[in-house]
This record gives structure tokens, sequence and C-alpha cells, in this order.
């Protein structure tokens, strides 16, 4: 508890102390942010892509919408890094070293599978758009 010795600490309280770190998200995952970087990005990449592949214009579209996601996911990433290190100083200064569970790292690679699992979709939505362009200058009985 806050005042005690290190020694007689359990390593729960030594990893992080019932105050003010119990319940901080350096001790849970940011759910709120997880679902923002899940339905945000790619809603903003696939606008931004879509206008452009009606243009027959794939590649440009899919590095527009693929700029798009992974600069979320890098901005999201840094906004966990800043909430992480403002913690941990906040610990420092109560005197107790307080570690992130899961791990900062764990934080990061959630941030960045997410951002490239949306590109991923996007280059697959890219291919059905742009049969569909390609294909509608044609009569139905040639397609």
């Amino acid at each position: 508890m806050f005042g005690s010795s290190p020694d007689t600490l359990s390593p729960d309280e030594a990893r992080c102390p019932r105050w003010p770190c119990s319940g901080a998200p350096v001790n849970e995952l940011s759910w709120l942010w997880i679902a923002l970087a899940l339905t945000v990005p790619p809603m903003v990449g696939g606008l931004i892509a879509l206008p452009i592949w009606l243009k027959e214009q794939p590649i440009l579209g899919n590095l527009a919408g693929s700029t798009a996601i992974f600069g979320a996911a890098i901005a999201l990433i840094m906004r966990e890094h800043v909430e992480l290190v403002r913690l941990a100083q906040a610990c420092l200064d109560r005197g107790f070293v307080c570690w992130p569970v899961p791990s900062a790292f764990v934080r990061y690679a959630i941030y960045a599978f997410i951002g490239l699992v949306e590109v991923m979709v996007l280059f697959s939505v890219s291919l059905t758009v742009e049969r569909r362009v390609r294909r509608r200058g044609y009569d139905p009985e040639w397609r």
C-alpha cells in the first residue's frame, strides 16, 4: 500500500499500487480507442479512395486510403505512448514504479495490426471496385 516499504508489498502492489493506478489505463487496454481504430480509419480511407478508384486510378486510390489508415494507426500509437509516459511519471512522482500490463509493445502492436488488416481489406475492396468499373462499359450480354 501507499507508504509501505517496497519489501512488504505484494507483486501486484509493487508493479502498480492501488492508488493512483488502480483502474487506470496502465493496467488495462484502452477499448474506446481500439474501437475508434476499428471504425473510423477504414471509413475515412475508403471515402478518400473511392472517388479516385472511380476515376480508374486504383493504385492512387489505394495509396491515398492507405496513407489515411496508417496515419491514424501511427497517431493512435503516439497517443498511447504519451498516455503511458504520463501515467508512469505520475507513479514515479508518488514513489512507485508502474509497469504497464499489457506491455507498451503489445499495445502498439495492436494498433499496428489493426491498421495492417484495414489496409489489406482496402486493397481487397479495391479489386472489386476496379472489376466493376472495368466491366460497366460492356453490354450485359458480353459480361
